[in-house]
């Protein structure tokens, strides 16, 4: 995670909310993909989490600078390279649960197998992002506590939700 610069150019805390949005759009990208009888195949769903991380990144890079825009401010190089780094963690929340894809792609598992390993590693991003954006802002441990047990709730929402829909 790199830490941004505020507008005096200092260094800034590192905003987790992207990585822990990345993950659990991750995590719902493998709800989606199919069901227990049909689950995507193991390199589609690799392919399937970087790109959808990619374009998500597009779109919150260009919702930002589009809110720029519309307070007059006119596009500037350093600023588009400023956001598409702060948002950058949202692919990168991807990547976790791309390579255990990955994995049980070349380990020949199973693809549902994959799916839900790939799953797992989302869910623990998501709550290990969450721990440590409340770990950084010096939180006391309730907080921290309970960041990690809100992001495991929504985490296992998406798999009740797939484990409902795969039956």
């Amino acid at each position: 995670m790199r830490a941004l610069r505020d507008r005096a150019g200092a260094p800034a805390r590192a905003d987790y909310s992207d990585a822990v949005y990345g993950s659990l759009l991750a995590a719902s990208v493998i709800a989606g993909t199919g069901s227990g009888d049909h689950p995507i195949p193991a390199r589609s769903l690799v392919a399937l989490l970087l790109a959808t991380g990619l374009v998500f990144w597009l779109a919150h890079v260009y919702a930002r600078l589009t809110g720029d825009r519309a307070r007059g401010a006119a596009w500037e190089w350093t600023e588009i390279r400023a956001v598409g780094s702060a948002e950058w963690p949202l692919v990168q929340a991807a990547f976790p649960p791309a390579a255990v894809a990955c994995a049980g792609w070349l380990l020949e598992l199973a693809d549902a197998t994959t799916a839900w390993l790939a799953l797992l590693a989302a869910l623990a991003g998501q709550v290990g992002w969450g721990v440590a954006a409340s770990l950084q802002v010096g939180a006391p441990a309730r907080t921290v506590v309970v960041s990690g047990l809100v992001n495991l709730f929504l985490g296992l929402a998406v798999v009740a939700l797939k484990t409902l829909l795969s039956h």
